[in-house]
């Protein structure tokens, strides 16, 4: 089958996937410096898993049997508690402390890095130099990035402990990105992020609880409430939407390639809407941060395209989302 061409093209769907995740971290920090970081949190979240329910009714697959559809929720949902709640629990309340310039390097770049890592350890995958020098200047240049962001004059305390949680958002994607092919095996990817960010959701309301009492209501601009649109229906639910559909076509090494042009994005945005900026320092761990990421997850090699698909034999059709 010819690889579509046009606005179907995969790699278009990823670039605008990238492009909505890029600006998402400038569009959520702009929500946070309004509203308390867990209020802006259930309101992305809250928003997205409305959206997503949309776009199951309208795309995605049922479920087998009753049985297995009770068992896809009940595993998706238990993902969703790390890869939804703690991760945008931490995401949130950095977002509340340091620029969000800061969270577009930490999180998607140091993400691929600490995953690689953890396969080696657990014994998942096997060693290689390439990979072992990309972990190796991969957790280098976050140090150096770390320590630019306490100790210069564009840092101190108080980004230093927001960086950190962004920290600890890079370790809990990473361990959702290994537990999920397991957890989520046999459900439809669409349905499955439904499930996880609708569990997830919930969770973020409950610690959302306290807050939400603090915020006047009547007084929230409307253009707030278009960002919180925004992110609820741009990068949380089209974007899913789109890469899994890229992802299919191309692979994901492919995918995890372009997903170095988030940061690309997050920078231009935090800078030219927020007005945010690194230090020197920073500036020059962030490149080395992303050169490793880019070496352990590549090994040195470019990923080959995936061959072009045969075309379906009568009766049976291509799996959509």
């Amino acid at each position: 089958m010819p690889e579509d061409k046009g606005w179907k093209s995969p790699y278009l769907l990823l670039t605008v996937t990238m492009l909505l995740w890029g600006s998402s971290f400038a569009s959520s920090k702009s929500v946070v410096a309004q509203l308390p970081h867990s209020v802006a949190a259930l309101l992305r979240f809250g928003g997205g898993a409305v959206a997503l329910l949309a776009a199951v009714a309208v795309f995605g697959k049922p479920a087998a049997t009753p049985a297995a559809a009770r068992g896809a929720r009940r595993r998706a949902a238990l993902a969703g508690v790390l890869g939804v709640f703690a991760y945008n629990g931490f995401f949130f309340w950095g977002l509340s402390l340091a620029p969000s310039l800061d969270a577009g390097i930490v999180i998607p770049v140091l993400s691929p890095v600490l995953t690689s890592a953890l396969l080696l350890v657990t014994g998942r995958e096997r060693a290689s130099g390439r990979r072992l020098a990309g972990l190796a200047l991969g957790l280098a240049g976050a140090a150096v990035f770390f320590f630019g962001a306490g100790g210069s004059t564009h840092g101190g305390t108080t980004r230093l402990s927001g960086d950190l949680l962004y920290l600890l958002s890079a370790v809990c994607w990473a361990a959702y990105t290994l537990i999920g092919p397991r957890v989520l095996a046999g459900i439809d990817p669409l349905r499955a992020m439904t499930y996880a960010t609708c569990a997830g959701a919930v969770l973020l309301g409950a610690l959302a609880a306290p807050d939400l009492g603090e915020v006047h209501w009547n007084g929230v601009p409307a253009g707030l409430w278009l960002n919180v649109a925004f992110l609820a229906i741009g990068p949380a639910a089209v974007a899913n939407l789109l890469y899994y559909r890229g992802v299919g076509t191309v692979g994901p090494a492919s995918a995890s390639l372009m997903m170095f042009m988030v940061p690309v994005v997050n920078t231009v945005c935090a800078m030219v809407f927020l007005g945010e900026s690194f230090g020197g320092l920073q500036a020059l761990g962030a490149l080395v941060l992303l050169s490793g990421a880019v070496l352990a997850v590549t090994r040195g090699r470019v990923p080959a395209r995936p061959r072009a698909r045969t075309a379906p034999t009568a009766g049976k059709k291509p799996s959509e989302l």
